[in-house]
């Protein structure tokens, strides 16, 4: 999702959940996403991991930014659309993890503890090094 203020473009990026995650900033952000099962159509995986993430809805008209590999040699499908949300209101889904580990408890952590709006040049240092480009192909899908 991206907006536009005061004449500046901003991104809302996710910050993943869990004690992974729980000290890590720079370089550890992500754009909302998640998985999708064989046959399921890419882009209603995407609004739906979107809402499952963040608790918002995905509406408007949506920019496909395309595939990218990232490191894991997983393939990102990407869409972009012009919105606004509140990340005080974000809401995400969970996951079970044992916590700590070898102590044989399962604990609950949000898929995405919190998400915020940044300007393109402070996005590009927030991201995961592998979804950057994905700005540059909004930048280019937006001028």
């Amino acid at each position: 999702m991206y907006r536009r203020r005061d004449g500046q473009l901003e991104v809302f990026l996710a910050h993943p959940g869990g004690p992974f995650w729980a000290k890590k900033d720079l370089g550890s952000w992500t754009i909302p996403k998640g998985e999708y099962l064989e046959g399921e159509d890419p882009f209603q995986a995407a609004l739906r991991e979107f809402q499952e993430e963040t608790s918002f809805s995905a509406e408007g008209s949506f920019t496909a930014l395309g595939d990218l590999k990232q490191p894991s040699g997983k393939v990102l499908t990407a869409w972009a659309f012009e919105g606004d949300c509140d990340p005080g209101q974000l809401k995400s889904n969970t996951f079970p993890l044992e916590w700590p580990p070898r102590s044989g408890r399962q604990a609950e952590f949000p898929e995405i503890d919190r998400g915020a709006w940044f300007p393109i040049e402070a996005a590009r240092k927030k991201l995961l090094p592998g979804q950057r480009p994905l700005l540059d192909r909004l930048l280019q899908k937006i001028a």
